[in-house]
């Protein structure tokens, strides 16, 4: 069965891929998968981050608002970060970000998330609305 946890996220586009942090995982006894190979984790600085390579990784749905998705995140000690959404997560999703009122709108989802099923079904109404209209 699985468990519902609730969490902030930080979008970094800095970050080439998302993350969650390791002590979240742990405290939260959430299913791993060990990696076959290590991935080397480095600062912006260019040296090797001092939480050490990523060694595994949790495979969870997302779910904000009606956007939900099945990602596959690496686990890192992320400090006072519990989720980092990196460049990997930004690009694919391309979400809408008003940064004064601190909202993220996924107007771009994928065909396969919730979000993006409804906004499929929204734009085709706006179409037949328009065209009935002509």
């Amino acid at each position: 069965m699985s468990k519902l946890h609730s969490i902030k996220a930080l979008l970094d586009c800095g970050a080439t891929r998302s993350l969650i942090d390791r002590d979240f995982v742990c405290l939260r006894g959430m299913n791993t998968w060990t990696l076959s190979c290590n991935i080397p984790v480095f600062n912006i600085n260019g040296f090797p981050n001092k939480a050490g390579q990523i060694s595994k990784v949790v495979d969870v749905v997302l779910h904000y608002k009606t956007h939900s998705e099945r990602i596959l995140l690496a686990i890192s000690g992320l400090g006072k970060q519990s989720l980092i959404l990196g460049y990997n997560w930004l690009k694919d999703y391309n979400p809408k970000i008003d940064w004064d009122k601190r909202e993220v709108k996924m107007t771009h989802c994928l065909l396969w998330c919730e979000g993006g099923r409804t906004l499929q079904k929204e734009q085709t109404c706006q179409k037949r609305v328009e065209l009935q209209a002509l």
